[in-house]
């Protein structure tokens, strides 16, 4: 009787949810996904990717070009003695002469006098045979002032020795034997070729912050006179009918 009691007492208790067992975890929410974070760690990968790439082409798009380590007077040739190559950025708008190119650079004379450490230009050299007999070729530095408006390569100037002070230095014999003198002014030269491609400003109200470079063919007489006066600033060119 005691154990259909008992058993039936057990019978109507209410039934106890079982308790975990030691070492098992409980069940975690799903995390929340972030898919906008994900894009841009993404897009700051390929942009940081990108620019890397970027760095190594502009690294190594350089060529290796021609420049002149000794003076190389007009009619003069380049050799590997006053030559040696240097590195520089490619550029399509500059007309470098690579060093692969320098036995054919040979072959060409300078068209005026090309100075140390200057990086080789195309248009430096030419196929002319040089300069002729009995003539020089000078190279002068103008300011504003001192030559014509629309100075270009082929035209024939006259030089004339202009003082600061208003006085001139006397007559002087041109290249054909002429002379002229005025107030303040002696010619030096009265048919000069310009030889040099000269780049001018196309906005003649601006003064340019440089000197103009020209050079001239000139009788081999003058070529003293005329040079000692551009060395002092004292050399003004006319321009002159080229018949």
């Amino acid at each position: 009787m005691k154990i259909q009691e008992r058993t039936g007492a057990g019978g109507g208790r209410s039934s106890v949810p079982a308790q975990p067992m030691s070492g098992e975890r409980l069940p975690t929410p799903p995390r929340e996904r972030k898919p906008a974070l994900a894009a841009l760690a993404v897009l700051l990968i390929l942009v940081g990717a990108l620019g890397a790439t970027m760095l190594v082409l502009r690294a190594g798009d350089r060529i290796e070009v021609v420049k002149v380590t000794a003076e190389i007077p007009a009619g003069g040739s380049v050799t590997k003695a006053n030559t040696t190559p240097v590195m520089v950025a490619a550029d399509t708008g500059i007309n470098y002469v690579e060093w692969t190119k320098l036995d054919t650079l040979k072959t060409l004379k300078a068209r005026s006098t090309i100075y140390a450490d200057t990086v080789v230009m195309g248009q430096m050299f030419g196929s002319d045979e040089g300069v002729a007999a009995g003539q020089a070729i000078v190279g002068l530095s103008l300011k504003e002032g001192q030559y014509p408006s629309g100075l270009k390569q082929g035209d024939l100037v006259a030089a004339y020795r202009v003082t600061s002070n208003g006085t001139g230095t006397g007559s002087s014999t041109g290249s054909s034997g002429s002379s002229s003198s005025g107030a303040g002014t002696s010619l030096i030269v009265d048919k000069a070729k310009v030889t040099n491609d000269v780049k001018q400003s196309k906005d003649s109200e601006v003064i340019s912050s440089t000197n103009l470079p020209v050079t001239l063919t000139v009788d081999s007489t003058k070529a003293a006179e005329l040079a000692q006066a551009a060395a002092a600033g004292q050399v003004a060119l006319v321009l002159i009918p080229s018949s």
